[in-house]
């Protein structure tokens, strides 16, 4: 797991970097928790990055990001809680 926060040099013990892009290793899954309008510079960078999976957390919907994901062969899941799904609560 690698945290992406520019604010912050660490989480939880973690080396935080200042985008995907700055990420040395290939990203399965990009989780991302910002807001919806902040969504469509998130997918760009995963599409550069060749990530495998965007996946928006519960509240978080956009659609034309969603779109150019799907174009580039990334799989979306939009509006979902990544806990809840894999938990089965």
């Amino acid at each position: 797991m690698y945290p992406v926060n520019p604010s912050v040099d660490e989480l939880d013990g973690l080396e935080s970097y200042s985008s995907l892009l700055d990420i040395p290793d290939t990203i399965g899954l990009v989780g991302i928790f910002r807001p919806s309008e902040d969504v469509p510079a998130i997918v760009e960078q995963a599409i550069e990055k060749k990530a495998k999976v965007v996946w928006m957390q519960q509240g978080i919907v956009n659609h034309s990001a969603a779109g150019k994901a799907g174009a580039a062969g990334i799989k979306v899941v939009m509006d979902r809680c990544i806990t809840k799904d894999f938990s089965g609560k």
